[in-house]
């Protein structure tokens, strides 16, 4: 059969018209995905039906086209996607959770000093204007403190040999993990380099340790008072946080029936923070030994903070957590940053003591996995560290420790005579905390008020202990010059001298 030009011209011009009066009943942003058990065949324009009366499912929907999900023949309404109307950009969950408490504390301070005075920064984490209210103490910001210079000679070294300009392995170098490892083992907790993860700073390695072992729901164990990183990154994460205390009157031992009474089903570990930011105490062998008693009960893993490990004062000892367990399976975060004086150049460490398997692989691949979030520590550091590690002499850490103790005496004696304070000796670290009896000081409602008046009055900074969740008492960080610790301790007691008053108790003692 044949067909004229014009009948074919005719037929598909009907066929136009029809197409359109079809479409014309259409939404024409309907879509139909036909599906089956194996997945999705492409997406196909359908004329899907404005659903009048009963429509799908026995629902009316009148005048409005509806987008189907066909499945196995079977149709399913889905849902429309709608544009978005106007710009709306929030911020993360995990963003609003994180909490610098101690930028919470000083930020609420109206810190205005003696214009008579010059400051001094008591309470200092960096410099700035009135910025002492990071997380973790430097050493360096007064300039007294300096590294070594066998330390900068590695640093000029692993510059100078253009071998470290590339990225490293997100775990570090193979070769300064092995430089760590014979650092850092002993005999009774060897180390090799595959248990050692290199990291951007202590922070980072304590960020990791507490990622790879809790779960959102779960709760860790922080010390009270304790460093306020763990809470920060903790409840961003969606972790609980139970705080155990502290004993002051016991130089800041564990107060293990308390720790203990928080264990529940959901702990996922316990951090130690061993010597103590911000109390600069050192805990016993003996007292370490009866926390991984309680670790050891309820299964629970300890992340051992110990990067002030090595600022420790003479007399005093300060065994590595690994080293006393037996069963107890530990995260140890560790770094350059205070016993070689460099905070700045970002290099930590975790070390995996596991002599009994309990983390396995598991543990081991997941910091493998978290480590590649970014891409490590730094590599010039890596480059330098065997040399760092290895070749600083003692003299250098002697040094060190000598000027804190010395200026940690001077602090701890001059406040002792003050009536009103009581400051706790510390045994290492690089701080001292100091108590505040405020029924001495009707002035002041609380330690947050103490400190800000004292900045007003004398223009000395202290960090008050609420920033550390321990109200009534200040933190002060002893790496400051001696003639500047001195003038400091001068111008507190003249403070406290101005506001003191006895109690009605010690007035009747007087009266007799």
């Amino acid at each position: 059969m044949y067909f004229s030009l014009l009948e074919i011209s005719l037929y598909f011009a009907a066929l136009t018209i029809l197409v359109i009066l079809i479409s014309s009943r259409m939404d024409s942003k309907s879509y139909l995905v036909q599906m089956n058990g194996n997945g999705v065949h492409g997406k196909i324009p359908v004329n899907a039906k404005s659903l009048n009366g009963t429509g799908v499912n026995g629902k009316g929907v009148h005048g409005h086209a509806i987008h189907h999900v066909s499945v196995n023949g079977t149709l399913y309404p889905a849902k429309v996607k709608s544009r978005r109307q106007r710009w709306e950009v929030k911020p993360s969950e995990m963003a609003n959770n994180t909490l610098n408490p101690i930028r919470a504390i000083v930020d609420g301070m109206k810190l205005t000093p003696n214009p008579d005075k010059p400051m001094i920064a008591l309470s200092i984490a960096s410099a700035g204007r009135l910025g002492w209210y990071l997380f973790a103490g430097d050493p360096t910001v007064f300039g007294n403190l300096p590294t070594d210079g066998s330390v900068l000679q590695a640093m000029k070294d692993a510059i100078d040999s253009q071998k470290y300009n590339g990225y490293a392995p997100s775990v570090g170098y193979l070769k300064s993990r092995q430089a760590v490892a014979n650092f850092c083992s002993c005999p009774e907790a060897p180390l090799e380099a595959e248990d050692v993860i290199l990291t951007s700073g202590c922070s980072q390695a304590i960020d990791l340790a507490i990622s790879v072992l809790c779960n959102p729901g779960d709760n860790i164990l922080v010390p009270c008072p304790g460093f306020s990183l763990y809470k920060t990154l903790a409840v961003s994460m969606g972790i609980k946080v139970k705080l155990y205390n502290l004993l002051p009157e016991k130089s800041w031992e564990v107060d293990l029936q308390h720790m203990e009474s928080l264990i529940d089903e959901r702990t996922s570990c316990i951090i130690v923070t061993n010597p103590s930011n911000p109390c600069g105490s050192v805990f016993t062998k003996e007292h370490l030994q009866k926390i991984l008693k309680v670790a050891s009960r309820h299964c629970v893993p300890i992340l051992a903070d110990e990067i002030y490990s090595d600022m420790v004062f003479p007399g005093c000892s300060c065994p590595s957590m690994a080293s006393l367990s037996s069963d107890v399976p530990i995260l140890s975060c560790g770094g350059l940053a205070k016993r070689w004086l460099v905070p700045g150049w970002r290099m930590g460490w975790i070390l995996i003591h596991d002599r009994n398997n309990v983390f396995g692989s598991e543990i081991r691949q997941g910091l493998v996995k978290l480590s590649q979030r970014i891409l490590g520590a730094c590599s010039i550091v890596q480059g330098a560290l065997e040399s760092i590690l290895n070749n600083t002499p003692q003299s250098f850490y002697n040094k060190t420790i000598s000027f804190l103790k010395s200026n940690s005496e001077i602090c701890f004696n001059e406040l002792s005579t003050i009536p009103g304070l009581n400051p706790i000796m510390p045994s290492g670290a690089m701080y001292l905390m100091v108590g505040i009896d405020l029924e001495h000081f009707p002035d002041f409602k609380n330690d947050v008020d103490f400190t800000e008046r004292l900045v007003t009055e004398q223009s000395v900074f202290c960090l008050p202990a609420s920033a550390f969740e321990y109200p009534n008492f200040f933190r002060i960080v002893v790496t400051v010059p001696e003639e500047m610790m001195l003038e400091a301790c001068s111008r507190i007691r003249e403070f406290c001298q101005r506001h003191y008053r006895p109690c009605s108790r010690d007035s009747n003692d007087l009266d007799q």
